[in-house]
């Protein structure tokens, strides 16, 4: 069964790297004359102002379930609540060097394609082609009922006129602290109204594959397809706690396809790697650019 598991261990920090730019000069080496797949997590998207839930620094959160959100009208009403105010951030945010830096290196032939564990679309936003979006995307909606797709944006104007002022009531009293998966930190959700499928008055839910939530197969396969057609499997801002995304490690490790790291702190993929760099995704990104 393919889910998204609901445990994980927050990453410890870890002092700076001393061998960063001996280790970055290696990476560049490990990738010249090869194809690498990039697979990557919430590190490489913090510089953009996207908070994650594994991160050196990152606050303790419980995600929702998915479970939660079917189950109980109150935990949906809560989280498009939260939604209605943070998908407009991360609507908002930007790439940053890293992201970048993976969509030029692909235009060159050094990466096949990313598989991200993220929802932000900020790869597709640098310019990267081939992208596998394991989890999905925030800015999608499709109904559990009859599976009608519609964009974000078109539900933001349904909520709007359900929910007149709700933001500027929200926002009045204070700095809203912006969650991942395209949510905001927000206790006070009562009177939120809800918008149903117009279709078929079914439940509408992000096309994002929450925690206990099974990862399509088909995005699956596409994933697992880019790892066997590569040379190089390359860990950038993950700490791969949850097996959604380590299971393309462990099919690279089971073909001899070497794999490396980048990341701040221990990683599970650590085990399985040839090479592992301790360092900000955009400061070793940006170092190995300068040695390749």
């Amino acid at each position: 069964m393919r889910i998204r598991e609901t445990a994980w261990t927050p990453a410890e920090r870890t002092d700076p790297d001393p061998d960063l730019p001996e280790r970055a000069q290696a990476l560049a080496e490990l990738m010249r004359g090869r194809r690498a797949t990039v697979l990557t997590g919430a590190g490489i998207s913090t510089p953009s102002g996207i908070p994650d839930y594994r991160g050196p620094d990152s606050p303790a959160r419980t995600p929702m379930t998915f479970q939660q959100f079917v189950g109980d009208p109150a935990f949906r009403r809560h989280y498009w609540a939260r939604n209605h105010l943070g998908w407009r951030h991360m609507e908002s945010a930007r790439p940053n060097a890293a992201h970048l830096l993976l969509a030029d290196w692909e235009h060159r032939g050094l990466v096949a394609g990313i598989i991200t564990q993220n929802v932000d679309l900020l790869h597709l936003k640098a310019g990267s082609r081939t992208i596998v979006d394991l989890h999905g995307s925030y800015a999608v909606v499709v109904c559990l009922g009859c599976g009608t797709r519609q964009s974000r944006w078109a539900l933001h104007e349904d909520l709007e006129l359900l929910n007149p002022g709700f933001a500027e009531r929200v926002t009045t009293r204070g700095a809203i602290e912006v969650a991942p998966d395209a949510d905001a930190v927000l206790d006070d959700t009562a009177g939120f109204r809800m918008v149903d499928c117009r279709r078929c008055s079914g439940v509408l839910k992000p096309d994002i594959v929450y925690f206990g939530e099974n990862v399509p197969a088909h995005r699956v396969h596409a994933a697992n397809a880019l790892v066997d057609e590569s040379d190089l499997v390359v860990v950038v801002g993950s700490s791969l706690t949850v097996r959604s995304g380590y299971r393309f490690v462990r099919r690279a490790a089971t073909t001899d396809t070497p794999v490396a790291v980048v990341n701040r702190g221990h990683t599970r993929a650590h085990a399985d790697a040839l090479l592992a760099v301790d360092g900000d995704c955009v400061e070793v990104l940006t170092r190995v650019e300068r040695a390749l």
